[in-house]
């Protein structure tokens, strides 16, 4: 092959991947809070050119809570979005919000409340007459009704606090809070804030309670209009999980190298919490959403709550965008 056979190719290769890039179709992606370690793997998608691959640039923004991706994404102000499924079922319980789960990423339940060890809870009851903190719109303080009630504590004689996602390690560490709101993907950050102190965790899986909780979901509107827009960036972005948890270090650099606050080795630890709980009963493929866990879902948070309209398994979520 002579000079100018090479130089044609490297042209052509180049243009390919600049039209590609030109061409490729722009979304907007909005987490649960914040940007933090667990959410890894979605930059991961991006630094690899998995979305690339499917003909996506994924703007990522950050949500305030699972309850403002949901009305993020039911407004169509992103396209898609990561939010908890407890709130999905409050959404469209209370106010029929039309979004749904197109693949589920906690298959199990990553609620938690967090003290320190020697601020006297250590149990469940030792909430009682305590202020537990939490942002606004957090799926924890949601659920805890659930929680309360499978534990066998009363709710009411626990009072929370607004505060800041941001500054709930703080809070924590400095003992301005008795415990706070988080979930288990967010241990490791809060180790390194309390340390050398140590944690309390209470995990509302514990208490017994078994339902889904974050996931990828999209308005019905997106989904009877562009499916395939949906199935693509969701390939994408498990194809970002698997590498991510096959290579967690190289996930927390990843996102270190686009948020600089994110320490590299909590990205890392995060991204191993979040394999844990992506890993899915009976050998179901990674993603897949089953039916009897969003029943037990819709369960759980019905029997928490005064729902204004009976909600249906079915109505939460829309099976086939994951490869089975």
């Amino acid at each position: 092959m002579n000079w100018k056979q090479t130089f044609c190719l490297a042209f052509g290769a180049c243009l390919y991947l600049f039209s590609a890039r030109v061409m490729a179709e722009e979304i907007t992606f909005v987490t649960d809070f914040g940007i933090n370690g667990r959410h890894a793997y979605f930059f991961v998608a991006d630094k690899k050119g998995f979305y690339q691959e499917q003909g996506l640039t994924v703007d990522i923004v950050r949500g305030q809570g699972s309850s403002d991706a949901i009305k993020k994404v039911a407004n169509n102000n992103a396209q898609l979005g990561f939010a908890d499924a407890g709130s999905l079922v409050l959404a469209r319980g209370n106010d029929r919000v039309p979004v749904k789960m197109v693949a589920v990423v906690y298959a199990r339940p990553p609620h938690a409340i967090y003290a320190l060890e020697g601020s006297g809870i250590e149990k469940p009851a030792d909430l009682e007459g305590r202020k537990v903190a939490d942002s606004a719109y957090s799926a924890i303080p949601a659920l805890f009704g659930a929680y309360a009630e499978a534990a066998g504590i009363d709710q009411d004689a626990v009072s929370w606090v607004v505060a800041d996602g941001g500054a709930l390690p703080s809070l924590l560490s400095t003992g301005r809070a008795d415990a706070i709101g988080q979930f288990v993907v967010g241990e490791p950050l809060l180790e390194k804030a309390v340390a050398p102190g140590k944690l309390v965790r209470l995990a509302y899986e514990d208490a017994g309670l078994s339902y889904y909780g974050n996931g990828l979901i999209a308005s019905e509107s997106l989904i009877d209009q562009d499916p395939e827009l949906i199935q693509r960036f969701v390939t994408a972005t498990l194809k970002g999980m698997a590498y991510a948890f096959a290579h967690p270090e190289e996930a927390g650099e990843i996102l270190h190298g686009y948020h600089r606050q994110v320490d590299a080795d909590i990205g890392a630890g995060e991204t191993r919490m979040v394999k844990d709980l992506a890993r899915q009963p009976g050998g179901l493929p990674m993603g897949v959403i089953d039916p009897a866990m969003m029943e037990k879902t819709v369960r759980v948070v019905s029997s928490a709550f005064d729902l204004k309209h009976p909600v249906d398994a079915k109505d939460l979520y829309v099976p086939g965008f994951v490869a089975e």
